[in-house]
């Protein structure tokens, strides 16, 4: 007998394609969210999704397709401009000489912007102070070796790559979140195309190596999170939550033997389970996440904000594992015995960690404050004669590193307060060259260059709502996917909040927790478009129009700032057109 072949799935037709178009909809934003409609619920809902091996590889596909769009929109032109900008002045001639001979040195004043065949040797044989750990001018200097430290792609690859990468780990960690790959690649498409994601990937800073190092320990964290749900199944596989909420009365239990028994058995059991439950040493993820968090730490030390908050998510997962097992002792265990040994899976490894990034440092007798220790009048005395001269050395260091970073008032014309940086206020201009009609190529009327880190307006204006969002979810729903994401946002964010007393603090830094920003707008996103439900209601399939239309409308705006996010010439009237706040000029 012949197998009886499946009928073929039949995809029901939303809505949306049903309806008559209207003026209104004629127009081009609103043609595009009715494509994008009909595509994202073809995603969702398609007959294509009823073959497994189909789903996988477009899964794959879709990551792979945002991942490759970043790489394209961080590596067109990127050699332009082929002078140093912004803070590319230290961190680019820092790298080269670091790697030339294993610490920055000087340079001399009056090389202005250059850095081309000319001036890379010129570096002067003298210590220079830097005030961020060597680990981020390290990775500058590896797209150095391959393309020559004379040119832009050399300066800048290495950080396009890191930006790029960062795309892929947003995807993976919002697939693994939300368990939807729809979700992950819609968060990796947004930050593909954010204008802040996007310069930082093409100007040769620290601060884009500061977020990728934050966002895999993020990543790893997750990882950990979902091993460390498994163990505690496995463990309330063994050991039940108690069956009895309230104990029985004692007439009850003299008026039926059967109740006494099966109480008294449970008595029995419960006793097994302590009242502190188990501790969970077998973390790997989570010893991967503090050397991840340890080398963040070494390319600026902002990096420990994500060593902070998220061992506080860690500590508090595993608070309400506990309170969730019914364990008497929940909160002191939680506290004193898994608390202290995620501490000790977490800590120790970021600070060797740290400390390696420093080992080229350590292996440079020249280096600045080096032999600090030995000099005249640094003599150690008490307990500190027992510390190697080195230890002592770096230590001072450090505490020149921390005056420095807390003390610093100078005021720069870009400079950024954090309360505004959510809204993008005063985004930092790191490149505007102006250009006179008939010079360098211009013709008719003004030209200028830009390369000025302004996010994406709606992404970011949207991504604040979306974080008020995740908020009520966690008050609401105590939604494990909202909470992980609003720590993260919070690490990035709320330190310098909170500390805030230095004037010279940018904009830009809000890179750092910039993927969160993107996975809070694709997950709430997709709660409104009301991913999951495959035969929408009439209300859902509206919401899904509008869904569309802030997507047509975001792709829109990110095409019409590219031209600002890459120093791509243009007319200066056009520049003009972009300046939608006063702070944007």
């Amino acid at each position: 007998m012949s197998p009886t072949t499946a009928p073929t799935p039949v995809t029901p037709p939303s809505p949306a394609q049903n309806a008559k178009v209207t003026p209104k909809e004629a127009s081009a934003p609103w043609l595009g969210a009715r494509v994008a409609a009909q595509l994202l619920t073809w995603w969702q809902i398609g007959a294509w999704r009823s073959d497994p091996r189909a789903v996988r590889q477009g899964r794959w596909i879709a990551i792979g397709g945002v991942t490759l769009l970043a790489l394209i929109l961080r590596t067109w032109n990127l050699g332009h401009p082929n002078v140093l900008v912004f803070d590319e002045i230290y961190y680019v001639r820092d790298a080269y000489s670091q790697l030339l001979h294993g610490a920055p040195t000087r340079w001399p004043e009056d090389l202005g912007k250059l850095f081309g065949p000319n001036e890379i040797g010129r570096s002067l044989n003298e210590a220079s102070y830097v005030v961020h750990p060597p680990l981020g001018k390290w990775l500058i200097s590896l797209g150095m070796l391959v393309f020559g430290a004379d040119n832009g792609w050399g300066w800048r690859i290495s950080t396009a790559l890191a930006g790029t990468l960062a795309v892929f780990i947003v995807t993976l960690l919002g697939r693994r979140l939300f368990r939807s790959t729809a979700i992950g690649v819609l968060a990796g498409f947004f930050m593909a195309i954010d204008g802040l994601a996007i310069v930082l990937s093409r100007v040769s800073l620290l601060d884009n190596f500061l977020m990728l190092l934050g966002l895999i320990g993020a990543w790893f964290i997750a990882i950990d999170r979902d091993r460390m749900n498994a163990a505690w199944n496995a463990w309330l596989a063994e050991h039940p939550v108690p069956a009895f909420t309230q104990p029985p009365t004692a007439d009850e239990l003299v008026a039926n033997p059967t109740l006494k028994d099966r109480y008294l058995a449970e008595r029995a059991r419960i006793a097994s389970r302590g009242d502190w439950g188990p501790v969970f040493w077998r973390r790997p993820w989570l010893v991967s996440a503090g050397v991840v968090f340890g080398l963040a730490a070494g390319v600026k030390w902002s990096g420990l904000y994500f060593l902070a908050f998220f061992g506080i998510y860690v500590v508090v997962c595993d608070l309400v594992a506990r309170r969730r097992a019914k364990l008497d002792a929940w909160f002191t265990a939680g506290i004193v015995k898994q608390g202290i040994t995620s501490f000790a899976l977490l800590v120790p490894v970021a600070l060797v960690a740290y400390l390696a990034t420093w080992t080229s440092w350590l292996l440079t007798p020249t280096a600045w404050n080096r032999g600090w220790a030995s000099e005249p009048g640094h003599e150690a005395t008490g307990v500190w004669s027992i510390v190697p001269n080195w230890a002592r050395s770096l230590w001072h260091y450090h505490e020149s590193m921390y005056g420095w970073h807390s003390t610093l008032q100078q005021e720069h014309p870009y400079q950024a307060h954090p309360l505004g940086w959510p809204l993008a206020l005063r985004p930092t201009s790191m490149y505007f060259e102006y250009v006179e009609p008939g010079k360098s190529g211009c013709v008719g009327s003004p030209c200028s260059e830009a390369i000025t880190s302004l996010p994406n307006p709606l992404i970011w204006w949207g991504g604040l709502i979306a974080i008020g969002y995740l908020i009520y979810r966690i008050i609401r729903f105590r939604d494990g996917a909202a909470f992980f994401i609003t720590m993260g946002a919070a690490s990035g964010y709320l330190p310098w909040v909170l500390t805030f007393s230095r004037s010279a603090v940018f904009q830009f830094y809000t890179i750092s927790y910039a993927p969160f920003v993107y996975l809070a707008l694709a997950y709430a996103l997709a709660r409104l478009w009301g991913i999951g439900d495959t035969q929408p209601s009439h209300a859902v399939s509206a919401r899904r129009w509008w869904v569309a239309l802030v997507l047509v409308l975001i792709v829109a705006t990110s095409v019409f700032f590219y031209p600002l996010w890459t120093g791509t010439r243009t007319s200066f009237s056009f520049w003009q057109l972009h300046v939608w706040l006063p702070g944007w000029r």
